[in-house]
């Protein structure tokens, strides 16, 4: 029996339709900075993700402006900051850069990365929560200068699990 849909989801086949409606329609945002909660492909396995901040463009951080992070004149960076919760009854343990992607209206997916920057402090490589327990993070994107951020992606599993939630930009 098929689980119901829930606004700020998106399931299988429906995923192409849901990024390219919002961006021919020129859709407002709806349900940015909601918390979704999202299963993953485990038993037991269920976070409350929500979307709290974007900062666009993101400066890098480090003491030297020529290391590799730093965008290359046709490169920016736009960070955004999730709260994660664990709502399941399993560990969660996951790699949250990975599992997030930025769209732009053109329909371009990019996928987070690690990148640090003066919003605040990325996620480590891996986030391990017991049931309970909490994080929060930025998740760094690096897009064409002239991309225009239209919705942000997250789900569990690296990214690959079928729940997949998802926040319009900009956020209201």
């Amino acid at each position: 029996m098929p689980r119901s849909r829930r606004p700020g989801r998106v399931r299988g086949s429906l995923l192409a339709l849901a990024l390219l409606v919002p961006a021919v329609l020129g859709a407002a945002p709806d349900g940015s900075g909601e918390t979704i909660s999202l299963t993953g492909n485990g038993p037991g396995l269920r976070l409350d993700v929500t979307l709290t901040q974007v900062v666009d463009p993101a400066s890098p951080a480090g003491p030297e402006p020529t290391e590799p992070t730093e965008p290359t004149g046709s490169d920016r960076l736009v960070a955004t900051r999730f709260r994660l919760e664990n709502t399941g009854t399993a560990v969660y343990q996951d790699s949250p850069a990975p599992a997030a992607h930025l769209l732009d209206t053109a329909g371009q997916r990019f996928t987070g990365d690690d990148v640090p920057t003066t919003a605040g402090p990325a996620f480590p490589e891996t986030v391990t929560l017991d049931p309970g327990g909490t994080a929060e993070g930025f998740i760094t994107f690096r897009i064409p200068a002239d991309a225009e951020p239209a919705a942000v992606q997250f789900a569990l599993d690296t990214g690959l699990a079928d729940d997949v939630g998802q926040w319009s930009l900009p956020l209201p």
